[in-house]
């Protein structure tokens, strides 16, 4: 049954001289407990408000009284007040709560209405049921018009954003004036400085929610993308919702460089995810870029480095296999050591003597070259390129890890 065919007419007779005061009086109510309305200032904000309070409470009388209004008009202006509230950037829960103020200080007037009219019981109830429906009809016509502003922002947003990805990755680069203008749109501040990452795996868009909102993403590229506003400012620290989002996913933190070089970090981020895949790098959770440069060095040009170990490494052509793998790797040792032989000694986990003997051959093999800067440079290059970790077609064997060994485990030997 309609509830407003139950409550008598006469409450709209007596409601309606009196609704500007009805209207003041919830807007000094919302006013006074939701600061965030607070604004007597504003005219125009302040005839909105005062507009959708008038409307919603004109309706209510006329549904009273059975003249049979069109509340569509009402909840269109409702909807379109739920749109504005998101666009002034308040919450949903604000505008509900204003509501609901504005409802109780309205019903304050009926509950006095209803004791001069001398309403019975069954009457009553009728006004609060007739009330209750009409406020719940005003929520609903708001929370739409708010949730469709605020999803229609939110996907507009997110679409400049995607925008401002192309262009800072643009080649040839953008201009910093295009940059600036379409930031300001994107709600982007330009940062001084930038960190890309990488992401290996699909992530679907739905967690790009858990991101920081100052971080750029398009995880549908390939690889995927995070820009990183100013990773190194204190106080920032994005671990946590990285590590939620990416969940063990490969991933790679590019170098932290001025937002126009922010290219080359993505660059070298990709770089070295692809080093992962082929097993140069471990492939564990996140990996800086900044703990492996030496290897992106030595693998930015693979086919110069192995021309340059072609060249450098010709004189040991001709030594079979088993023994040029143990005087090379004696070889980077004593290199490493600055020529001392009981440092490499020690690296290598043998006998000093077993390093001399070594030597012997390779200064048959090389003779003075040896002692030239620039080939021993050239030399250390080529020869840690071949123990780099990788894949067992591409690496040459690998030298030991570099520590101190116990005395009881140095001994001698020939070979």
């Amino acid at each position: 049954m309609d509830p407003f065919g139950v409550v008598p007419h006469r409450l709209a007779d007596f409601l309606r001289p009196r609704l500007a005061e009805i209207v003041g009086e919830v807007e000094r109510e919302v006013q006074l407990q939701v600061p965030e309305y607070a604004r007597p200032g504003d005219d125009a904000y302040v005839r909105t408000i005062r507009a959708g309070v008038t409307q919603a409470l004109s309706l209510f009388v006329d549904r009273v009284a059975g003249s049979g209004h069109d509340r569509a008009q009402v909840a269109h202006t409702y909807y379109e007040i739920g749109r504005g509230e998101s666009g002034e950037g308040r919450g949903l829960e604000v505008l509900q709560a204003a509501l609901r103020l504005g409802g109780r200080a309205a019903w304050r007037h009926m509950m006095r209405a209803a004791d001069e009219l001398a309403l019975d019981p069954g009457e009553v109830a009728a006004l609060a049921d007739a009330a209750f429906t009409h406020m719940h009809e005003i929520m609903q016509a708001a929370t739409e018009g708010h949730t469709e502003a605020r999803l229609r922002s939110t996907a507009e947003l997110q679409r400049c954003r995607r925008r401002l990805l192309d262009l800072l990755f643009a080649d040839p680069p953008a201009s910093a004036e295009a940059i600036e203008e379409l930031a300001r749109t994107a709600r982007w501040p330009l940062p001084h400085r930038v960190a890309v990452i990488a992401v290996d795996e699909t992530v679907e868009e739905s967690d790009e929610r858990l991101l920081p909102t100052g971080v750029l993403a398009d995880l549908s590229a390939s690889p995927g993308r995070l820009v990183i506003p100013d990773p190194d400012a204190p106080g920032v620290s994005h671990g946590r919702f990285l590590a939620t989002l990416l969940r063990g996913r490969p991933a790679a933190v590019g170098p932290t460089v001025p937002l126009s070089q922010i290219a080359d970090s993505l660059r070298w981020a990709a770089r070295t995810l692809s080093l992962v895949h082929r097993g140069v790098l471990p492939g564990e959770g996140v990996i800086r870029c900044a703990d492996h440069l030496s290897t992106l060095l030595l693998y930015a040009d693979e086919p110069l480095v192995r021309a340059l170990s072609r060249r450098v490494l010709a004189p040991m052509a001709g030594v079979p296999e088993s023994q040029r793998d143990r005087l090379e790797e004696t070889l980077l040792a004593w290199l490493r050591s600055g020529s001392s032989v009981g440092d490499a000694a020690l690296r290598l986990h043998v006998h000093p003597q077993t390093v001399r003997y070594r030597m012997r051959q390779l200064e048959k093999l090389f003779g003075d070259t040896l002692r030239d800067p620039e080939t021993r440079f050239e030399l250390e290059l080529a020869l840690r390129a071949k123990t780099v970790p990788g894949p067992p077609h591409e690496r040459g064997r690998p030298v030991p890890e570099l520590v101190r060994p116990p005395l009881s485990s140095v001994r001698a030997t020939g070979g």
